[in-house]
C-alpha cells in the first residue's frame, strides 16, 4: 500500500512515536536524561528531515523505532537511547562526528562512531563481507558494549520493515541475520529479540515453510487457547491455595523453533508435542526465590505428571548469560505436553532484557561490568593477527548457542564451559600458556587423555611442561573458540618458518623443470594441489608432503587448466523453452537445471550434504576448486552460504526432463511383522519399478527401522513412493532424509 500521509499527519505520527518510545521508561528517567533524549531527537529529526525510507515514510521513524527497542526491549538508559536516535546521523547526513562530540560529549560520540564504522565497510569480493562486518562489529566491544546492543536493535527494526525491498536483498539480509545476529542476541541474553529475528529470518529465507506453519498455528489457535486456559485454571486454583502472588502467561512456541524441531526430529507439525507453554512469574524476595520456585514445582507435580527428562534447573546454576528459570514439561489432563517456565519477577526481567537487566541488579547502572570475563576471552581471539574473518565467525559461533557444563578447579572454583568441552579446552580456559604447554590432565583424581570430554561436576587438574608444544591433532578435539584460536596461532608461527624454507625449495625444483616461480604459477599450483593459500603450498613443500613426482605431474599439465575451464565457460548457452507449466508439471517432467536470469546450462554437481533431486527448490553455489555445486534451499548449510558468500550464489531451477535418475534416501519406522521388509521392497521394485541402491533394515523388540537409498527421476516420483509405503500395514512413518 502506497504511503499517503499529509505533512500534519506525519508530524502527529512522529510526536506519537516519540511519546510511545519513552512510555515505559519515562517515570524512571531524570530531568537531565529527558533533556538529553529530547536534544538527540531534535537533532536527528532535523538531520533526517529530507530523507525517506523505501516505504515512503519519513526516515526519522527508523531511529525512533530503534531507540524504542533499546529503551523497552533491552532496558538501556538515556545515553543508549540518545545514541540510538543519532545512530545514522553521521553516516547519512552532513553532521560530523566532531559535531556529535561537541554537542553530546565523548561517550555518545564513541558509540555513534562505533555504529558508523560498522556501516562504512568496503565490500571486498575476495572475503566474506558479512563475516568481516561481524568481526569489525565485535572489535567495537573494546569501546562500548552498547554499540552491539544498539546494532541488534537496528537489525530487528530493519528486519521488520523489509517489505519494500527486492527479494534478493531480503534473502541476503535475512540469511545474515540468522547466521550472525540471532546467535549474538542469544549470547547476550536477549531471548525475545533472538526469537523475533529467527522468525523474521525464516519468513524471508523460506516463506512457504513460514506461512505454512503460521497458518497451521492460526487454525489451531482457538483450540490451543482453550486448552491453555483450562490448564492455567488448575494451576491458578492450586497456587491460590498456597497464597502465592503470581501471574500466569500463555504462549505459543516460535515458528522458527517449531521448524527446527520438525527438522531435527523428522516429524510433522502435528507431531511437535510441546508447541505451547505457560510461564509462572511469582513475587518473592531474593532470599526466598529458590525456595518459592521449588514450592511452585511441587504444586504443579501434585496436579500433573512431569517428564523427568525435560527438567531444567537454571536457578541453582544460572546460564552464563545470567538467565535464571526452572523449566518442566508436564502432561496435561487431555494427554498433551505443556512446558512450564517458573521464574521470579527479577528473573523474568533478566530473561526479557538480557545483560542490561542482569547487571542492573548486580551493578546498578553499570551495564558493561558484568560482561568483562566474556569480553576478555573475545578480545584474545580478536587480537590474533593471522585469523581469517570467516574462520573467526565460525569459531565464535561455536560458543554462541552451545549448552553449558560446570566443572571445578583443584581449588574448588567453578568454571563454565560449552557442552562437549575436553580437558584441553579447560586448560586454555584457565590461561593460554597453560593450554599451550599442557601435557596431561587429571579428572576427579585420575589421569585421562587430553581429548576426554568433561561432564558437569568434574574436578579438573592440568599438568604442564615447558617442552610441550601444540600439535595439529589438538584441533580435532578442542571445541572452544579460544582453544582453537590459540592453537592455530601457535601452529602458524611454525608453519611460517617452514613455509619460508619451502618457497626456496620450490623455486629451485621448478627451475629444474624449466618453470619460473611467479604469482601466476603459485596460483596454478594452489589450485592443482587443491589447497587454500600459497602459505599452504610452501608449507607442504617445506615439510616434504608434496613430492617431486607430484611436481612433475603438474609440469606435464602446465596448461592453465583451471583458468581455461572458467574461460571455456562453465557457461555454455543453449536455447531453453520458457516455462509456463504449473508446479505439479515441473516436478513430474523437469529435471534439467538452468542458472541465472539468462537461463544458462552450466556444469554442476549435486551437493552430498542435502542430495537435491528434480523438483526441489535449489540454488547454485560457485566453489573455488570444484565448480558449481547445487544445494536445496532448505539445506542445513543454505543460510550460512547465503550469509557469508552472497556474491557466489546463483539462482537455479529445473527445466526439460532428461531420463537421469537421482539418489534419495528414505527412512521408515513401524511395528515389525512377518513379511514387512518384503512388502516394502515389493512396492519399491515391483510396483513402482524403482531401483534400490542400498538397503539397511533392523528390528529390535518389535520396532522396525529401515534406511533405503533409491534412484528416482524427480520429486513427484519420490512423493508417490512415500505415499505407497505409508499404506503398508505396520508402517508408522516414512520420511526423506539427507543421509
Amino acid at each position: 500500500m502506497a504511503y499517503t500521509a499529509s505533512i500534519n499527519e506525519e508530524k502527529s505520527a512522529i510526536a506519537l512515536a516519540y511519546k510511545n518510545m519513552l512510555k515505559n521508561s519515562y517515570q524512571t528517567l531524570s530531568r537531565e536524561d529527558k533533556l538529553l533524549i529530547r536534544k538527540a531527537f531534535d537533532l536527528a529529526a532535523d538531520a533526517h528531515k529530507n530523507q525517506r525510507r523505501n516505504s515512503g515514510e519519513p526516515y526519522i521513524f527508523h531511529p525512533i523505532s530503534v531507540a524504542k527497542i533499546v529503551a523497552n526491549d533491552i532496558g538501556l538508559g538515556a545515553v543508549s537511547i540518545a545514541s540510538a536516535l543519532l545512530h545514522d546521523v553521521v553516516e547519512d547526513t552532513s553532521y560530523t562526528l566532531a559535531d556529535i562530540e561537541q554537542i553530546f560529549g565523548e561517550t555518545i560520540a564513541k558509540i555513534v562512531n562505533g555504529l558508523t564504522k560498522i556501516s562504512h565497510l568496503k565490500k571486498d569480493q575476495n572475503i566474506s563481507v558479512q563475516s568481516e562486518n561481524f568481526r569489525k562489529m565485535l572489535l567495537t566491544l573494546n569501546d562500548d558494549v552498547r554499540v552491539i546492543l544498539i546494532k541488534i536493535a537496528d537489525r530487528l527494526h530493519n528486519m521488520s520493515t523489509m517489505q519494500s525491498m527486492p527479494h534478493d536483498k531480503q534473502v541476503k539480509i535475512a540469511s545474515e541475520t540468522l547466521y550472525i545476529y540471532a546467535p549474538l542476541a542469544h549470547r547476550l541474553g536477549l531471548y525475545n529479540i533472538k526469537t523475533e529475528l529467527e522468525d523474521l529470518g525464516l519468513k524471508y529465507t523460506e516463506p512457504e515453510v513460514y506461512n505454512d506453519i503460521a497458518n497451521k498455528l492460526t487454525d489451531s489457535k482457538e483450540a490451543q487457547s482453550a486448552y491453555i486456559t483450562k490448564f492455567s485454571k488448575v494451576v491458578k486454583d492450586s497456587l491460590d491455595k498456597e497464597k502465592i502472588e503470581y501471574k500466569v502467561l500463555g504462549r505459543t512456541k516460535s515458528i522458527y523453533s517449531i521448524r527446527r524441531k520438525m527438522l531435527n526430529q523428522g516429524v510433522s507439525f502435528e507431531e511437535v508435542y510441546d508447541k505451547f507453554a505457560i510461564r509462572i512469574i511469582y513475587k518473592s524476595t531474593l532470599k526466598n526465590e529458590k525456595f518459592d520456585a521449588w514450592k511452585i514445582y511441587s504444586v504443579l507435580t501434585d496436579n500433573f505428571t512431569p517428564n523427568p527428562n525435560r527438567l531444567r534447573d537454571w536457578i541453582t546454576q544460572p546460564k552464563s548469560t545470567g538467565y535464571e528459570s526452572l523449566h518442566i514439561t508436564v502432561m496435561g489432563k487431555s494427554g498433551q505436553w505443556v512446558e512450564v517456565q517458573i521464574r521470579s519477577e527479577r528473573m523474568d526481567e533478566i530473561a526479557e532484557k538480557g545483560y542490561a537487566a542482569h547487571y542492573k541488579y548486580k551493578h546498578a547502572n553499570d551495564y558493561d561490568i558484568g560482561l568483562e570475563d566474556w569480553l576478555n576471552k573475545l578480545k584474545e581471539i580478536l587480537e590474533s593477527p593471522d585469523i581469517n574473518a570467516v574462520d573467526f565467525v565460525e569459531q565464535f559461533k561455536l560458543n554462541l548457542y552451545s549448552k553449558e557444563i560446570y566443572v571445578f578447579t583443584p581449588n574448588g572454583d567453578l568454571k563454565s564451559l560449552p557442552k562437549g568441552a575436553t580437558g584441553l579446552d579447560f586448560a586454555f580456559s584457565v590461561h593460554t600458556d597453560i593450554g599451550l604447554n599442557c601435557r596431561g590432565v587429571k579428572v576427579n583424581g585420575k589421569l585421562v587423555p587430553l581429548n576426554r570430554v568433561l561432564k558437569s561436576g568434574d574436578q579438573v587438574e592440568v599438568f604442564t611442561s615447558i617442552h610441550q608444544k601444540p600439535k595439529l591433532s589438538w584441533l580435532d578435539f578442542v571445541i572452544t573458540a579460544r582453544a582453537k584460536s590459540k592453537i592455530k596461532s601457535a601452529l602458524k608461527q611454525d608453519q611460517k618458518r617452514i613455509a619460508e624454507e619451502g618457497k626456496e625449495i620450490l623455486t629451485r625444483k621448478l627451475r629444474h623443470l624449466k618453470i619460473t616461480l611467479n604469482e601466476k604459477i603459485v596460483n596454478e599450483l594452489v589450485t592443482f594441489f587443491k589447497l587454500k593459500t600459497s602459505l599452504d603450498l610452501f608449507f607442504r613443500i617445506g615439510n616434504g608432503s608434496i613430492e617431486n613426482k607430484q611436481l612433475k605431474e603438474y609440469a606435464a599439465q602446465h596448461n592453465n587448466a583451471f583458468y581455461s575451464f572458467f574461460k571455456r565457460g562453465i557457461r555454455r548457452k543453449s536455447k531453453i523453452p520458457e516455462l509456463h507449466q504449473n508446479q505439479d508439471e515441473i516436478t513430474s517432467k523437469y529435471d534439467l537445471l538452468v542458472f541465472g536470469n539468462d537461463e544458462e546450462r552450466l556444469d554442476y554437481t549435486l551437493s552430498p550434504c542435502c542430495n537435491p533431486i528434480p523438483g526441489d527448490q535449489v540454488f547454485g553455489f560457485i566453489t573455488i576448486n570444484e565448480g558449481m555445486k547445487v544445494h536445496k534451499k532448505d539445506c542445513p548449510n543454505a543460510v550460512s552460504l547465503q550469509a557469508r558468500y552472497a556474491y557466489r550464489i546463483m539462482s537455479a531451477y529445473w527445466v526439460d526432463s532428461t531420463q537421469q535418475e537421482f539418489k534419495s534416501i528414505i527412512f521408515i519406522t513401524g511395528l515389525d511383522n512377518k513379511g514387512l521388509a518384503n512388502s516394502v521392497t515389493k512396492v519399491i521394485s515391483s510396483d513402482m519399478n524403482i531401483d534400490i541402491q542400498s538397503l539397511n533394515i533392523s528390528s529390535v523388540q518389535n520396532h522396525f527401522e529401515g534406511k533405503i537409498a533409491v534412484k528416482v527421476k524427480n520429486i513427484g516420483q519420490l512423493n508417490k513412493l512415500i505415499e505407497r509405503i505409508k499404506k503398508i500395514e505396520g508402517v508408522d512413518k516414512v520420511n526423506r532424509i539427507l543421509d
